[in-house]
């Protein structure tokens, strides 16, 4: 392997946030409520009792915010598009104001040199719909969501060419809805059985599949068509045929695996998946003809969100392999799941690649860390720890690209520190510093190393 981390020429260094954590302008200019309005002005909807109306307050900072990527060399910029401020009932009337925000976005990265990449959908459903008939637990969500994205490709498609149909299906499905208890993520819902679960995630997949057709349907000129998810990786303890064809093993059923990255990209169920859920009783009730061939429509490429990954090994057991559980003392970072597991870049990129035997164009679409980031007397973020994890994650993809997959490209996550979700704003994942009293950006030590990564083209 190059000590000197080169990558190729063409490699796509960007950055990537999400509509609803940074936007704001929550009741501004015709847009209309999302899911995670609704539960983040909830009672106890989120742990700091905080809300996404300003976040970054980017509806009004954007092109100053596009600066500041320009500013850094940032060549590829990852968005996602707020369904109800496009659309304010989720089906209907197009809301212009919220159009043309996104019009002006995108003309204003392309003034800078920057390439949009676009993803459709990010969590934010439209909560008329989420009324209307449940959401992501309904069939017509699939159509209603293909139909929302043909508008927004034939609205922005003569300047945008890379789109991402949906990101992360099981964060809005697997932890949105909850069996003994309400999902912490929107729509925040109790359900009764597991199958109400996995019947919302076989929902979602269908309208990746028909989004997919969408796009390529409206698409004015050619153009590249990806899902984005944050599949689960095991990862081999040592690199033995043991361990990796344990690793491989698991991969097939671990938490959402068998039940999305596998029907998009193979057409059916994980084995392992439906034989287990089968014996459980908690497989989707409604999956109708020709439903597989809808969800296995062709992606050109898939981006994996990964931030870390889980250990196994070979075991004389049925399942053919044990997890090796990280204790108390592995090394993490600022979110209790966040151990740091640079190897699982790797690994995961090579899951989908031997496992779904996936052959187009991978790419991270989302990898970064939260870090406890403090502003020095002199003004200053040294988010030391963040660089050690960018740095050791991008070597791993780095060895991946060296082994032959075809990576093109690695976003990090994320741009700005956002509204995180459950944490409100007590979670900072950003490369920039947000004060959300100001709203003064401030680039930390980490925007100007990975600035330096993107200039030499290498891992710095």
């Amino acid at each position: 392997m190059s000590d000197s981390y080169t990558f190729p020429a063409d490699f796509q260094w960007g950055v990537a946030t999400a509509a609803y954590q940074i936007e704001g302008a929550a009741t501004m200019d015709g847009r209309g409520l999302s899911i995670w309005d609704e539960l983040s002005h909830r009672a106890g909807g989120t742990r700091t009792g905080e809300n996404g109306d300003v976040a970054c307050d980017h509806y009004h900072r954007f092109e100053e915010d596009v600066q500041l990527m320009a500013s850094l060399g940032i060549r590829n910029y990852r968005f996602s598009v707020s369904w109800p401020r496009v659309i304010p009932e989720g089906t209907g009337a197009v809301n212009q104001k919220g159009l043309d925000f996104y019009s002006k976005l995108v003309d204003a990265l392309l003034a800078h040199d920057i390439t949009p990449h676009v993803t459709l959908f990010h969590w934010d459903a439209p909560l008329a719909l989420q009324q209307k008939y449940g959401g992501w637990s309904n069939r017509q969500m699939a159509t209603d969501f293909a139909d929302y994205s043909s508008m927004m490709v034939r609205a922005l498609g003569d300047r945008v060419s890379n789109w991402m149909t949906i990101n992360e299906i099981p964060c809005f499905t697997m932890l949105g809805l909850g069996v003994e208890q309400r999902g912490e993520h929107a729509p925040g819902l109790k359900v009764d059985a597991m199958s109400d679960v996995w019947q919302a995630i076989h929902y979602a997949c269908l309208g990746h599949g028909l989004c997919t057709q969408a796009i390529r349907a409206a698409s004015p000129q050619p153009c590249t068509v990806s899902l984005v998810d944050n599949i689960a990786v095991p990862v081999p303890v040592t690199e033995s045929e043991p361990d990796i064809r344990a690793a491989q093993k698991a991969f097939s059923n671990a938490w959402c695996n068998g039940a999305i990255i596998y029907p998009v990209l193979t057409g059916a169920f994980s084995d392992t998946f439906l034989a287990e859920k089968e014996a459980k009783g908690e497989l989707p009730k409604d999956i109708q003809d020709g439903d597989w061939e809808i969800i296995s429509t062709p992606v050109d490429a898939v981006g994996i969100n990964l931030y870390s990954g889980t250990y196994v090994k070979a075991a004389e057991n049925e399942q053919g392999f044990v997890d090796v559980p990280c204790g108390d003392s592995y090394p993490k970072l600022d979110m209790p799941w966040l151990q740091i597991v640079p190897d699982a870049i790797y690994w995961g990129l090579r899951h989908v690649r031997e496992c779904c035997g996936f052959k187009g164009d991978l790419f991270i679409s989302e990898n970064g860390c939260a870090h406890a980031d403090e502003v020095t007397a002199d003004g200053e973020i040294l988010d030391m720890g963040r660089i050690l994890y960018l740095r050791s994650y991008l070597r791993q993809v780095h060895r991946a690209i060296e082994e032959g997959l075809p990576v093109s490209g690695y976003f990090q996550w994320s741009f700005m520190d956002n509204f995180e979700w459950s944490w409100g704003y007590a979670k900072r994942f950003g490369l920039i510093f947000t004060n959300y009293n100001t709203m003064e950006r401030i680039p930390k030590e980490s925007a100007r190393w990975y600035s330096e990564c993107i200039r030499q083209n290498r891992v710095v």
